[in-house]
């Protein structure tokens, strides 16, 4: 497809659906830590996607390929995307999926807080500001709420905030870094492909591997690997090459709604007002931060 100006009626779907999907990979993970250990859950994952990432990338006769001076950003990068693995997948086996969905969708935040540090020209402008105020309020409101339902734990919520963070520094080294020489699918590639003997090594100090298996818990698997980690995140950089990136990151604060909607519909999760608040705040934030800069036309001679 040529590339276009602005998204389409094919490219909200598309990116609707993808939003959808990510909010329902997390009850997708939820209900697969039943049956496999997380940090072992997230390794498998990682293997999955490493195969058929390998298997896509020869069949377009385009094999992985090391850039020069790339190596070390690649493993930092592959190195935090374990990191993060780690700390989201226990996350979403002590708390909900609803605080989950809204405090890892803030990552925005925390990557304009970075990028205005070490990115020059990419400074925090008043309308940005805002929405990283309410983005903030947003992710307090959420901690802060804590019912006495027993499906909450507070360090489950800040691990969830530390996995937000990598990611954000992820997107940073793939901004500042000669990571950026790097194809998007190899990109991709790199950090499944480092992570997944990291995630092994975690594993093992945390309990047995495999928990009550079922067919479930399988088919969970599976679906993360293909549809969201290798399918997902191909389709989604493919939509990158064809719509501008701000239309394409504006619709960010989807996943957060999806992922509370689907924790409470399908797990039947709490969703009291606190955290009502909390999901209003974040979405309003992440508009306002995504929201495209607005062309004042220049006025022909």
């Amino acid at each position: 497809m040529e590339r276009k100006d602005q998204i389409d009626a094919f490219g909200a779907i598309s990116l609707v659906g993808f939003s959808a999907v990510l909010g329902f990979n997390q009850v997708v993970i939820k209900v697969t830590n039943g049956g496999i250990q997380p940090v072992f859950s997230a390794c498998l994952r990682s293997v999955g996607a490493m195969i058929l990432l390998y298997l896509w990338m020869r069949q377009r006769n385009r094999p992985p390929r090391i850039v020069p001076g790339a190596v070390p950003a690649c493993l930092l990068a592959g190195t935090l995307f374990a990191f993060e693995f780690v700390v989201l997948y226990l996350a979403v086996d002590l708390t909900s999926v609803a605080r989950v969905s809204i405090i890892f969708y803030s990552m925005p935040v925390w990557l304009a807080l970075m990028a205005h540090v070490a990115i020059p020209g990419d400074q925090i402008t008043k309308r940005k500001g805002m929405g990283l105020a309410l983005c903030v309020a947003g992710v307090i409101v959420a901690i802060s709420d804590r019912p006495a339902t027993g499906e909450v734990s507070l360090v489950g919520d800040i691990m969830v905030l530390v996995a937000a963070s990598c990611w954000a520094g992820i997107a940073l080294i793939s901004k500042t870094t000669k990571f950026s020489q790097v194809d998007f699918t190899m990109q991709l590639f790199w950090q499944v492909s480092i992570s997944a003997p990291l995630l092994f090594i975690a594993a093992l100090f945390f309990g047995p591997l495999i928990r009550d298996l079922e067919p479930i818990h399988l088919w969970g698997l599976g679906f993360q690997t293909v549809i969201v980690v290798t399918a997902g995140y191909l389709f989604w950089f493919w939509l990158l090459k064809i719509y501008p990136a701000s239309g394409v990151a504006s619709f960010s604060f989807l996943s957060p709604i999806f992922g509370v909607a689907f924790g409470w519909l399908i797990l039947g999760e709490t969703v009291g007002p606190a955290l009502t608040a909390a999901l209003v705040l974040v979405v309003a934030g992440l508009l306002l931060i995504n929201r495209p800069k607005r062309v004042v036309p220049v006025p022909s001679a």
